[in-house]
């Protein structure tokens, strides 16, 4: 089993002409249509389809050598050229939700601030790996001033790091999170805004346990572990109205879903989730068992993996 992004995988059938190979259909690149050229504010380059072609090549290589494909959701999978879906399976990486999942005793301590936060309090979480645009980070923050009005006692948690993992750095070379302080910082209240930077998993759990909104915005793109894991910790999310989210995500039913762009409306679900905090616990039931039911590494996941798996091996 192997990845093709990186050419891992286009010399397996040479070395090993014999071998069953599995890869892993994580995104296939378009200029149009997915994440390049999605946010008008940060317009694609004129060569990014040329870009976008030579990335492609060591996948598409590496693919057509597959057994099999495994596509992470049918939305990813519906990315990768006709030819290749049809050797395609969706089946999840999956996620461990005996480890993650709600706990009501959950307290995270903030040492700096010299405050503890618990399930009870008015607690807006966002995680990413790096704080970009393509997590919708700039959004994020320019909905927290007018959150912050609103609602005078919450406290927001920012799980992430400042380098690039997609897209680019500001132009100026500084980080994304200098750039949105810079832009929207000074109507942001320090005590109550608590960039976290990366986590151990553990801590990162108990941010998502104390949550009371967890906003989730994305490109098109790959669906991150992090908004899985949220519902499956029983957060109420608040996600953007992007295809890869709304192939979790049904509006009103395990979550809310907001146009991406639009921060004011964004600013304006996140209040209302903490307003109405103590009656939305049936959408927090309902994102877990979505999870559960479809994505749980035990009980759903590594099965169908290892279902699709045998009749190679045999």
């Amino acid at each position: 089993m192997a990845h093709p992004g990186w050419g891992d995988a286009l010399f397996v059938r040479d070395v090993f002409p014999e071998s069953r190979l599995i890869q892993h259909a994580e995104f296939y690149y378009h200029p149009a249509g997915s994440d390049v050229g999605f946010d008008p504010e940060f317009p694609a380059a004129a060569d990014s389809a040329f870009r976008l072609r030579v990335k492609n090549t060591t996948q598409m290589m590496s693919m057509e050598q597959a057994d099999m494909l495994f596509a992470p959701t049918e939305w990813q999978k519906s990315r990768l050229p006709e030819l290749l879906q049809a050797r395609s399976q969706v089946v999840h990486d999956g996620i461990d939700t005996t480890l993650v999942q709600p706990n009501p005793a959950a307290r995270i301590t903030l040492a700096r601030a010299g405050i503890t936060l618990s399930a009870g309090d008015e607690v807006i979480t966002y995680v990413a790996r790096n704080l970009e645009p393509y997590r919708g980070f700039h959004i994020f923050m320019r909905a927290l001033p007018h959150v912050l009005k609103l609602r005078p006692k919450a406290r927001v948690l920012i799980v992430g790091g400042d380098a690039v993992s997609y897209g680019s750095k500001p132009a100026d070379g500084r980080t994304w999170r200098q750039t949105l302080m810079d832009e929207v910082g000074a109507m942001l209240d320090p005590g109550r805004v608590h960039f976290l930077g990366r986590l151990p998993y553990a801590g990162y759990l108990q941010v998502l346990q104390v949550s009371s909104v967890h906003a989730y915005l994305t490109y098109p793109f790959v669906l991150s572990w992090s908004l899985l894991e949220a519902m499956a910790a029983g957060c109420m999310v608040v996600g953007s109205r992007t295809a890869p989210v709304e192939e979790v995500i049904t509006d009103g039913e395990n979550g809310w879903l907001t146009d991406f762009f639009d921060h004011r409306a964004l600013a304006g679900m996140l209040s209302r989730a903490l307003e109405q905090r103590g009656d939305l616990n049936d959408i927090r039931d309902a994102a877990r068992k979505t999870i559960v039911d479809r994505f749980d590494l035990r009980g759903i996941c590594l099965p169908r993996q290892l279902e699709l798996l045998q009749p190679l091996v045999r």
